[in-house]
């Protein structure tokens, strides 16, 4: 394994200092029901802070990532290409073999207090989620959050996780100081659809509950509405659904994110797709024949009829606070194969 290579991206140069030594690594395994199956591989890590590469699509510059891997298992994850660059399996390695950067929040104190740095915006949970179940055992993000807050550093956290909820005191103790933003993952709420795709997530309502509980609190949160999953997750009637409870869970803003497939994550997906929808295949092979994201016309589409219904339940930054009043459900009829947001 290329251990004195990691970092979020791909394999630097020789003279490029490594991150942490060979001989820093420890792996455990616990064979508890709660990990079961599941390998650490606890590092000390020569950096915490990544600076995103110029090329990409996110709006932050400084990101922080205390694991790689993610026991969440979602299929269709982005970062699974990451766990190559350490000649780790990108498919169910990704998934069992997590490496803990158990240094985290004394490197973090460290660099916030350098005097290079200048209080820029770090972005949490943007790679692999920072709240996934190893959290439960190692409780990195206390420490992290300690050392943002004690800099009035701004950071933003990405979650599926529910054990943001633990730290919900120190949330409120850093938003007193500086810049907090707070975003729950939730792409639908198809709960069948949830079992399969994100086996290793709490149920999309009890992620909504977090919006719910973060929102009673002062804690305004967003909902990241991602993947929105092309001829899975994208009926009118699912979007409609996913959009309502989210209202219904005091969400500030809801953000649509069409399901992109990067390498890594795309034979990993197609290969679960092939095998519990082998029908789709051919429409995902047409979708995507141009590279990892959906067409242009198909985003803006989800993302206009997104933006209506939330429109419709009150949802948006504009109305941050405010009751929200949520429609009676209606009665619905299947939708004429002219509006259906499906590709022949």
């Amino acid at each position: 394994m290329r251990w004195e290579n990691l970092s979020d991206g791909p394999r630097r140069g020789a003279a490029d200092p490594a991150l942490f030594g060979a001989d820093a690594v420890t792996t455990r395994t616990f064979d508890t029901p709660e990990f079961r199956g599941i390998t650490f591989h606890e590092i000390r890590a020569r950096s915490i802070v990544n600076r995103v590469p110029g090329a990409s699509r996110m709006p932050f510059e400084w990101t922080v990532n205390p694991y790689r891997g993610c026991t969440h298992a979602c299929v269709y994850c982005f970062a699974r290409k990451t766990h190559s660059y350490l000649d780790l399996d990108t498919g169910l390695g990704f998934d069992s073999q997590i490496v803990v950067k158990v240094n985290a929040p004394e490197l973090l104190r460290r660099r916030l207090a350098s005097p290079s740095w200048h209080g820029e915006h770090i972005a949490m949970g943007t790679n692999v989620d920072c709240y996934q179940r190893a959290e439960g055992r190692y409780a990195l993000m206390p420490g992290i959050i300690e050392a943002l807050r004690d800099r009035a550093n701004p950071f933003s956290i990405l979650t599926k996780g529910t054990l943001i909820l633990r730290d919900l005191d120190l949330l409120r103790q850093a938003a007193a100081v500086t810049d907090v933003g707070i975003s729950v993952s939730v792409g639908f709420v198809d709960e069948q659809l949830w079992r399969t795709v994100e086996p290793g997530t709490p149920a999309p309502g009890r992620r909504l509950e977090v919006v719910r509980t973060l929102s009673g609190h002062g804690i305004g949160c967003g909902v990241l509405m991602a993947p929105v999953i092309p001829f899975l997750g994208d009926h009118p009637d699912q979007l409609r659904a996913t959009v309502r409870a989210i209202a219904e869970a005091g969400a500030t803003s809801v953000t649509p994110l069409v399901l992109h497939l990067r390498p890594g994550a795309r034979e990993w997906f197609m290969a679960w797709l092939a095998e519990h929808h082998p029908h789709l295949v051919r429409r995902y092979e047409r979708l995507y024949a141009e590279g990892a994201y959906a067409p242009k016309w198909y985003q803006r589409r989800i993302t206009r009829h997104v933006h209506d219904l939330a429109r419709e339940f009150g949802i948006g930054p504009s109305r941050a606070g405010a009751a929200r009043r949520i429609p009676e459900p209606r009665e619905t009829t299947p939708a004429p194969a002219a509006t259906q947001l499906t590709l022949l």
